[in-house]
């Protein structure tokens, strides 16, 4: 499966729940590491006042995190991460939301080509629509995931970006926010993939993916639409496969036409038979095995893998957004 950057960067951060207490040996304190790292901006094209604006203010990041090893034994299947994933609760807010913001995510979906209910989704699943902490100052948290040594330059880079940021879009020190892992606003990009995706929805020269609504919905729908979305599908669906179905065949590699897989047995999950369209590449996956739910999935369900390879992830918001679709929003 090949990975986005910004998946990429996710996965890594999350891997750090469980390595971020592994360091690697340094002789050099955190403020020489630190200090290190100028000469590196410079050469970058950050400018001297922005470095000698923001390096003083670097500090190390010493959040708590869990030593306890994960329970092996403990298995998450979609039939218990769903539920939590997405909440009564989360579905009525997404409801309500995407009929507040209509006008704008009608704009903003048919500029980048996106159904505004996928952009409601991401934005509920990644940050319960703006909720989610993001509390941490970005370059404190890169500087020291760097410092600590399991993915120094990929770090490395993401504080370079990040005082980047700070400069071309003239922020300060304190209004870069985010995650414990440097994620940020109401969407979660990295640095790296708010430099290269973030946009000004509204057109007021900002690009303010913190409290912004259009500049959030505009930047998660570009991202989509740079992964290859298609207005005109949606992500996939369930369905059902017969007693003989051949497991090697699952996989979001391997691809087939509806055709191909109707021939090998597949069908609806209601058991009519599947579309007839010739122009298209789809995968059968199984989340949780042959005992769990499979799902054939487009390009669009791709795209959202791109955004973070986890299928609980896109799975997730595949469901938030068909459950804003139906019932119809009057």
């Amino acid at each position: 499966m090949v990975l986005g950057k910004h998946a990429l960067l996710l996965f890594c951060c999350l891997y750090c729940q469980q390595a971020f207490g592994i360091q690697v040996e340094r002789e050099e304190s955190f403020i020489e590491y630190v200090e290190a790292l100028k000469p590196k901006a410079l050469g970058e094209g950050i400018s001297e006042q922005t470095v000698s604006a923001v390096f003083p203010r670097v500090k190390m990041f010493k959040k708590v995190l869990p030593t306890d090893k994960p329970d092996s034994e403990s298995v998450v299947t979609l039939e218990s991460y769903l539920p939590n994933a997405v909440t009564e609760s989360t579905v009525k807010d997404a409801r309500t939301l995407y009929k507040q913001y209509l006008p704008e995510l009608k704009e903003i979906g048919a500029r980048y080509g996106v159904q505004p209910r996928f952009i409601v989704a991401l934005w509920g699943v990644e940050s319960n629509f703006g909720q989610n902490s993001n509390d941490y100052s970005v370059l404190s948290v890169t500087a020291s995931l760097a410092y600590e040594g399991r993915f120094e330059a990929l770090f490395q880079k993401e504080f370079i970006t990040a005082l980047k940021i700070i400069e071309n879009e003239e922020l300060s020190f304190e209004q870069l926010k985010g995650t414990w892992v440097g994620a940020m606003g109401q969407i979660s990009f990295m640095p790296s993939a708010y430099y290269t995706y973030a946009q000004d929805g509204d057109g007021d020269g900002k690009k303010d993916i913190w409290k912004n609504p259009k500049d959030v919905f505009a930047s998660a729908a570009f991202y989509l639409q740079q992964s290859g979305w298609t207005e005109s599908e949606t992500w996939g669906r369930q369905v059902r496969l017969p007693s003989t179905f051949d497991e090697k065949l699952s996989g979001i590699k391997i691809k087939k036409s509806f055709e191909e897989w109707q021939a090998l047995g597949v069908r609806r999950f209601d058991g009519s038979d599947l579309p007839k369209r010739t122009d298209m590449q789809i995968s059968l996956i199984m989340p949780d095995g042959a005992d769990g739910r499979k799902y054939l999935v487009y390009g669009n369900y791709r795209g959202l893998l791109n955004w973070k390879s986890s299928h609980h992830f896109a799975l997730s918001v595949a469901y938030l957004s068909e459950r804003i679709k139906f019932p119809a929003i009057n």
